[in-house]
């Protein structure tokens, strides 16, 4: 009599958070193994490479994944035969999720599992998913059937026609909610808008950014470091991948069939700690240091040829003029050299360079008479005390010089 052996688990990537470009097609977990002479019906390698890898992120949906597993099975073996994968994702659920999936493997063979027992969270296990995964498009789903597993065409439709991202979506024409409450209506567009407050350029690229059902190519986030926080893995995507063309299918959000909900108040918390995270990781922090300490050394260049130019008994208006100048070169020939050097890099020559300076003295040219009038309007109209109104005019215009420096003077242009 032959011992059953159930299907091996694949192994939890670890490390951190980042795609691998490179699909590795000869991973151990997809080696024939014999049993008893035969080869395993599960883990027999296909001819044809997988195209596409959709990972099924679980905990407690034990009693939704044989019906997820067995849709989307049929829905995919239609579409794209053998040339996909569904990889389930489990967190060491107490009801054995991970268990019941292991044992539909040999009924499915296109079906993976993965067991995490030390990490937690809807993100990391989709990421770790899509870590251990071999396709060329990923993608994600919930198991709980709130998401209908027929838009899944439509959205590798989406792929087809070269969207880089394809994103089902509540809002548009097709899309809705089934029998949402009041209240939940309102905290679902009360978080999109609070995200098109702080992450304007991110959550405005979709008309959804709060779905948990979408595509993307796994060129477009290869190689990112993702740091995901709460359950919207689709800001993280759109956040730090590179995305160009989005494609959007309408879907009609069921509710729950079995299992129970598990949104809480917490992961509101975390949505709004995830949008601050990705706001802060678009600012260049370090590049603005730099650029603020450089200015800081200007100041006393300045003062230092002012003292100078007067010693040697220059009129007043001149040394101002002449000292204020010398400074910007000095901030200039600093900043090309250390805060945008990188950039500067990629625009070599005297003429390039020669540019960049004309246009970083015409930006602080334009930081002065901005200073002035921030300092006048604070102080005149508004009555505030003059050292404060100056420190609030040189904390704005410093910003205003870092920020316009950034996008016209040390931006990538053609070498004529």
């Amino acid at each position: 009599m032959s011992i059953y052996h159930p299907p091996s688990l694949l192994q939890v990537p670890s490390g951190s958070l980042q795609i691998p470009l490179a699909v590795d097609s000869e991973s151990p977990d997809t080696s024939p193994e014999l049993l008893n002479g035969e080869m395993q019906p599960h883990l027999r390698k296909t001819e044809c490479p997988i195209l596409f890898s959709l990972v099924i992120p679980t905990y407690n949906e034990g009693k939704n994944i044989p019906k997820i597993v067995t849709l989307l099975s049929q829905i995919l073996d239609e579409a794209i035969p053998e040339a996909y994968e569904l990889i389930v994702v489990d967190d060491n659920s107490p009801d054995s999720t991970w268990e019941i999936a292991q044992a539909l493997m040999p009924e499915y063979p296109q079906l993976r599992v993965m067991r995490r027992v030390e990490e937690r969270g809807l993100s990391t296990a989709v990421i770790r998913g899509w870590q251990a995964s071999r396709g060329d498009v990923l993608g994600v789903i919930d198991a709980d059937l709130q998401h209908p597993p027929e838009v899944m065409l439509q959205l590798w439709n989406e792929i087809q026609r070269g969207a880089d991202l394809a994103v089902a979506s509540r809002h548009v024409e097709g899309g809705g909610v089934s029998d949402w409450s009041v209240a939940r209506r309102f905290l679902s567009r009360g978080a999109q808008t609070l995200g098109l407050m702080i992450l304007p350029g991110v959550i405005g690229r979709v008309s959804d950014p709060m779905t948990g059902y979408f595509l993307v190519r796994r060129a477009c986030i290869a190689g990112k470091t993702l740091s995901p926080l709460g359950y919207k893995i689709l800001i993280e995507v759109l956040g730090r991948g590179n995305i160009r063309w989005i494609g959007e299918v309408g879907y009609v959000f069921q509710e729950r069939q079995a299992g129970e909900s598990k949104v809480t108040w917490k992961q509101y918390v975390e949505y709004i700690q995830h949008l601050l995270r990705l706001r802060f990781a678009r600012w260049p922090v370090a590049r603005f240091l730099r650029f603020a300490v450089v200015g800081f050394s200007g100041v006393f260049v300045d003062l230092a040829v002012f003292y100078l130019l007067r010693q040697a008994g220059l009129g007043l208006t001149r040394s101002i003029i002449l000292s204020a100048e010398v400074a910007i070169i000095n901030n200039f020939l600093w900043n090309d050299l250390w805060t945008f050097g990188d950039i500067s890099q990629r625009q070599p020559g005297k003429r390039q360079r020669f540019r960049r300076l004309l246009k970083f003295n015409m930006i602080c040219l334009a930081g002065m008479v901005l200073q002035t009038l921030i300092v006048n309007l604070l102080f005149n109209v508004f009555l505030v005390n003059e050292y404060l109104a100056k420190l609030i005019a040189i904390a704005t215009v410093t910003l205003w010089n870092f920020w316009v420096n950034l996008k016209l003077s040390w931006r990538v242009t053609q070498v004529d």
